[in-house]
């Protein structure tokens, strides 16, 4: 990207201090970061002050996934900062942060008057686009794609206009000077950051700035030593406040006057409050008011559990103008999987026409429970017009819209304080938390805090929708796939959460407005690495009173579940080895097939014959030109209770790796996400109302239930994958062709639990 002389500024504060930032596009946006003692804020991305400490801005959701250290780490590199002198900042809401590549991503979502003219990340007026609408949303795997290069660029900038400060001092070519560990050098001489701030200020940077050749990377591995004795090189900047307790979360905020809000929400889909009788909570010590909006009720005292207790009390009734029930979803999943309308999202070949199925297989997914350990919470406070909102949302700027809307002020009247988030799994997309505590403020003329029980985290968020896959394959006598059908019936998902993400619709409105249509994003990964020759995907929309929303691993998390359990049948049937089986399928994806065998090798694969109790699953994944691909070896068995998985053996390749202690983490989180949905938190419905009430009832494995888990990262100079979704897809499938292979028994239901006989 070519960025011109006033992308970049910098200045120096009375004190001392210089400010670098790097801006993506000839835009104009105030200051994001408010300057502190001793610095002088120009815009956006850096900032170095006179002690020498780099402080980076970030503008995603830290929920785990390292952002608060992957990006001050480009940075640091880039620069040559000293990693113990290197701060973070949480960045507001800006223009100057639009995540460009998810909005090119998303582009059928806010529909676009042309989206195929809208989808490429480099296209002016889509980054127009998300710079005016300030889409700075934490999702897609997308932080590497939208920010690296901002964050390389000013790091580089400010390393040259620190070894202009030092070459001036020296009088020597800046060009010779190098910077390491917070020092620039050349020859024998030596000045720290520190020393050569305030006159770095005075410098112009070189336009371009000067990237280092190889861009930020470390070694997936060390020869002779095990990855998990590696020391990490870049250690999190939010582990020491995580460990000792200071790290502020949602629930951690604390006001002035502040009160504490419970909630009770009515049954899915569009319920109302029905009347009921306040004179039952008047014993609960500490109650302060009860608040009623048409679909909730909300209780306010000086602590949580008196406004808790007060709902208890009351025990509110609602009226349920169309309840949600399993029966009637399943219903309609039956239908539309067999017969119902479909649109064909992908086709190679002939597609179907005239085939003749050799084996056809039924595979259905159960409503998906997020199942954050930290519940829903926010802080809100209304003064003078303003309202203040302390909120972990992965979409900042459709929280503050939906907050000013619900008070009927101008979003320019909301300031978002980001929180970090106790785990998301994309549970923080949406914002009525923030329409709530909104409204509680303006009714308690204070603070207010408003905590979602974990009951009420069931009720009102929307799960991972269900499905049911077809998969349809005609063969030749040996197997080999000639023609192959895959189809999947769900709700619009991603269609209906673009609508409330980008229009503010309700949910209702928003399952009415998209009856009877497609979503592409409904079959993501369901075609998968094989180059099939004839090949019809399929997604059969599917109209439920059930809203439901994105879930980590998105669609992949299921469709790879449908297409790899579905290639072991098609392998066992033709008494096929089945890796060897998906390698033949793999000669134009030498990647994948190389991930497989490593896999192989990791785990000792003993060929998946019958009784060994190992099965195995792969995945591709792609954002732009970024291709992730993972392959999993599971090894599994028939335990207390049900399904026991005992080891995972992984082998990814996410191209090059930017912080392999970081990538480590996310693969094997996305592992354990994979196996809790593999083995539970799903959910029924009864009258609205999911039948999991509590965190133990969504069967989620316990850390003594945990498999062994081995992971091995391919060395690669690709660009880099985000690692934090590809470990969820293939674990379920995985495991359900372990178990199938040490028991015979096959399981074509997600939880796996519930499919057994």
């Amino acid at each position: 990207m070519q960025v011109s002389r006033r992308g970049l500024l910098a200045g120096a504060a009375v004190g001392g201090g210089l400010l670098v930032a790097w801006s993506l596009a000839p835009r104009s946006f105030e200051n994001p970061l408010a300057p502190g003692e001793g610095e002088f804020a120009v815009d956006a991305w850096l900032k170095i002050a006179a002690d020498g400490v780099v402080t980076v801005a970030v503008p995603q959701l830290e929920m785990g996934q390292g952002v608060t250290t992957l990006l001050p780490q480009i940075v640091a590199m880039e620069m040559g900062a000293d990693w113990r002198q290197v701060a973070v900042e949480p960045a507001p809401v800006s223009g100057a942060y639009a995540n460009v590549p998810l909005a090119a991503e998303w582009a059928p979502l806010w529909q676009p008057l042309i989206p195929p003219l809208m989808d490429d990340a480099d296209d002016l007026l889509l980054r127009n686009w998300a710079q005016d609408e300030r889409f700075s949303v934490t999702a897609g795997g997308t932080t590497l794609a939208a920010y690296e290069r901002s964050c390389r660029d000013a790091g580089a900038a400010a390393r040259a206009m620190l070894a202009q400060a030092a070459a001036e001092r020296w009088d020597v070519p800046w060009e010779q000077c190098r910077a390491e560990n917070g020092v620039i050098y050349h020859d024998d001489r030596a000045a720290s950051f520190a020393d050569l701030a305030l006159e770095a200020a005075r410098f112009d940077a070189p336009d371009p700035p000067p990237l280092l050749t190889r861009p930020p990377a470390e070694a997936p591995a060390l020869p002779g030593i095990a990855t998990a004795d590696i020391p990490p090189r870049f250690p999190r900047l939010d582990l020491p406040s995580k460990v000792d307790g200071s790290h502020v979360f949602a629930g951690d905020v604390r006001l002035p006057g502040m009160v504490f809000a419970a909630i009770r929400h009515g049954p899915r889909d569009k319920s109302e409050l029905l009347e009921f009788d306040p004179a039952l909570a008047s014993r609960v010590r500490g109650l302060i008011q009860l608040v009623r909006s048409k679909r909730w009720l909300a209780a306010i005292a000086d602590n949580w559990w008196a406004a808790e207790q007060a709902l208890l009390a009351i025990s509110p009734r609602f009226a349920v103008e169309r309840p949600v029930n399993s029966a009637s979803i399943d219903n309609a999943l039956e239908s539309a999987v067999t017969d119902g309308p479909a649109t064909v999202f992908e086709k190679r070949g002939n597609g179907i026409e005239g085939y003749t199925p050799t084996m056809a297989r039924r595979y259905d997914i159960a409503p998906g429970v997020h199942g954050t350990i930290e519940t829903t919470s926010a802080t809100a406070r209304l003064l003078d017009g303003t309202l203040e909102l302390w909120l972990p949302t992965q979409a900042p700027e459709a929280a503050r819209k939906a907050a000013a809307r619900a008070l009927g002020i101008s979003a320019s009247k909301v300031v978002l304080y980001p929180v970090a988030a106790g785990g998301s799994f994309d549970r923080r997309l949406e914002s009525e938390i923030a329409i709530e505590a909104a409204l509680l403020a303006r009714e308690a003329e204070r603070p207010v805090q408003l905590t979602w029980s974990r009951w009420q985290e069931h009720v009102a968020s929307l799960p991972r929708p269900p499905a049911a896959g077809l998969m349809a394959a005609q063969t030749d006598n040996e197997g080999n796939i000639r023609t192959l059908r895959a189809r999947v019936a769900s709700p619009p998902t991603m269609r209906e959460f673009g609508q409330r993400l980008f229009e503010n619709t309700v949910t209702w409105a928003a399952i009415d407005n998209l009856e009877g249509e497609a979503d592409s994003f409904a079959v993501s990964g369901l075609a998968g690495p094989y180059g099939v020759a004839n090949l019809s995907v399929e997604h059969a929309p599917v109209t439920i009173m059930l809203p439901t929303a994105q879930m980590r691993g998105q669609a992949d998390g299921y469709n790879c579940f449908i297409r790899e359990s579905f290639i072991d049948e098609l392998a066992q049937e033709h008494e096929r080895e089945p890796i060897s089986y998906r390698i033949a399928m793999l000669g134009q994806d030498a990647g994948m097939a190389d991930v497989l065998q490593r896999a192989a090798r990791l785990a000792s694969w003993d060929g998946g014959r019958p009784g060994s109790g190992q099965g195995v699953a792969c995945h591709r994944m792609q954002l732009g030109e970024a291709v992730g691909r993972i392959a999993v070896v599971a090894q599994a068995s028939a335990g207390e209770g049900g399904v026991r998985a005992r080891r995972l053996y992984c082998c990814a390749d996410i191209g090059r790796v930017v912080n392999r202690d970081l990538a480590l983490q996310q693969i094997e989180g996305g592992l354990l996400f994979g196996l809790g949905m593999a083995l539970g938190c799903a959910t029924q419905y009864t009258e609205g109302l999911p039948t999991s009430q509590r965190l133990a009832a969504l069967a989620m494995p316990t850390l003594a239930q945990s498999p062994q888990i081995e992971i091995e990262l391919v060395e690669s100079e690709a660009d880099p994958f985000d690692p934090g979704e590809i470990g969820v897809p293939p674990v379920a499938p995985a495991i359900a062709n372990a178990f199938a292979s040490a028991t015979g028994i096959r399981l074509r239901r997600l939880p796996l639990l519930s499919a057994l006989p």
